[in-house]
């Protein structure tokens, strides 16, 4: 495949309308595998599993070059049907990220999901109500880790690894591959909100890309969300 040079981001979304790009659409799984847990700080936190597959016509790539001590600019690489790879210059970034018990730290794509949790005001004509509180995790590898679709265009082995673990990396390659999730179990660090004096009905969300820095064929279903009472207890919430 051909790689040319970078491509300004334009003003309209290119992925937007139907063209021969071959495009990601990232979806955010429903928070699930939900759990209270007590910290040594005396804070309640809720802890979540939660996923981003890709369900586009073509992976999501990010190519990332050496910007700073710990981070990486980084530009969106999309092949058309000939197989022609763009860079696109969208803002997104790559930090080095610690995470030292998960065997150290890692480069990954900064901004890639955000945990939200709302309090509902049935007078909100949006709907939405009040954000209250919301989680510290942002960093993801955007790794093939598990294959969650059996579509023809699915690869069957993964294409993109683990992240990158070298610190002096000077450029370094994240992506999830069509059909695949990048996968983040509920006891992994930061996959967390706080609900320390919490009480009541609360929607929780998972919202990827909030920055919009991943270009996308549709941007309307990025958000998925759950209905909970806190304190949090499993089985019905009973919230109506």
């Amino acid at each position: 495949m051909l790689v040319v040079g970078l491509a300004a981001l334009a003003s309209v979304n290119p992925c937007a309308a139907p063209s021969a790009l071959g495009c990601p659409d990232l979806v955010v799984a429903p928070p699930s595998h939900l759990r209270a847990q007590r910290t040594p700080a005396r804070r309640t936190v809720l802890r979540m599993e939660n996923r981003i597959v890709n369900v586009g016509a073509g992976p999501v790539e990010l190519f990332g070059r050496r910007s700073g001590p710990r981070e990486m600019a980084a530009w969106q690489v999309i092949a058309d049907a000939g197989g022609v790879r763009r860079r696109y210059a969208t803002g997104a970034s790559l930090y080095y990220t610690a995470v030292p018990s998960r065997g150290g730290s890692y480069w990954k794509f900064n901004d890639a999901m955000r945990f939200e949790l709302w309090q509902p005001n049935p007078a909100d004509p949006t709907g939405l109500g009040t954000l209250v509180r919301v989680g510290p995790k942002l960093n993801y590898c955007l790794r093939d880790l598990r294959r969650v679709r059996a579509w023809e265009r699915v690869p069957r082995r993964r294409v993109y690894g683990a992240c990158n673990q070298t610190r002096a990396k000077q450029e370094a390659t994240l992506g999830t591959s069509v059909g695949w999730a990048d996968v983040y179990p509920a006891a992994y660090p930061g996959n967390l909100i706080d609900v320390t004096g919490l009480s009541g009905c609360h929607v929780l969300r998972h919202r990827v890309d909030p920055a919009r820095h991943i270009l996308e064929s549709d941007e309307t279903n990025n958000v998925s969300a759950r209905v909970i009472r806190l304190p949090y207890r499993p089985g019905p919430q009973r919230c109506g």
